[in-house]
């Protein structure tokens, strides 16, 4: 082999070795998209369940802690004794001061919320400023007669068990509409659990919707209540 043979043939070996085999992407490589998208999802989801909600409302203790279950035990009517419908069909809602007074006009017993509730209250005769937690829009009309008499519902369905509370919870306001959280809902996902019935958790349209659906089988019947 003649020496310029041999150059051409060192340089080809040199050039063929100095040539870079492109490596094929791995298989792997099709998960990162899908990675991502996860990741992004499941940090939306906390974000808009864990970390939105405390910032979107706002809370309040109410003026006195009351006893649902002291009252309860105390009287023979249950609900009605205190939140009671009126002769003409009217529903009396929260007690006022004239009513808590013809059982409190002097201290019952020594608890502090007791003499609280006598000195900042009944004494200069000024009515209890409630946060109400299940207090509808304008734009709602709703009547108590036409669910407990008509329609037989207990009031635990839609305000939950109230009576078996020993303390009022605090009122839980949404920042933006000002509205009660009770009646846009405590559970965010807005499902029943386990079959549950009842409206307490979230005492939202649909959930009326469908009872009346239920009820009259009628559909759409929004404009019954919302005005």
């Amino acid at each position: 082999m003649s020496t310029t043979e041999e150059k051409e043939q060192a340089i080809a070996e040199d050039e063929q070795a100095a040539e870079v085999t492109p490596v094929k992407p791995g298989t792997w490589r099709f998960l990162i998209p899908i990675a991502a998208f996860a990741v992004g999802f499941v940090s939306l989801l906390f974000v808009g369940w864990v970390i939105f909600p405390p910032l979107l409302y706002s809370e309040k203790e109410q003026p006195v802690d009351f006893s649902h279950k002291i009252h309860q035990e105390a009287v023979d009517e249950g609900c009605e004794s205190c939140h009671f419908f009126r002769e003409d069909g009217s529903f009396s809602g929260i007690p006022g001061l004239e009513n808590c007074a013809e059982c409190h006009e002097e201290p019952m017993g020594e608890h502090r919320e007791e003499a609280k509730f006598i000195k900042e209250y009944v004494e200069p005769g000024k009515e209890i400023p409630w946060y109400v937690y299940a207090r509808q829009p304008q734009c709602v009309f709703f009547s108590h007669a036409a669910h407990v008499k008509m329609g037989e519902l207990e009031c635990a369905t839609c305000h939950g068990p109230v009576g078996d509370s020993d303390h009022t919870r605090p009122y839980q306001y949404n920042r933006l509409t000002k509205y009660s959280r009770d009646i846009w809902g405590w559970n965010i996902a807005g499902y029943k659990l386990f079959g549950q019935k009842n409206t307490w958790d979230r005492m939202k349209m649909d959930d009326c919707a469908k009872c009346h659906e239920e009820m009259t089988g009628e559909k759409g019947a929004c404009f019954v209540c919302h005005k």
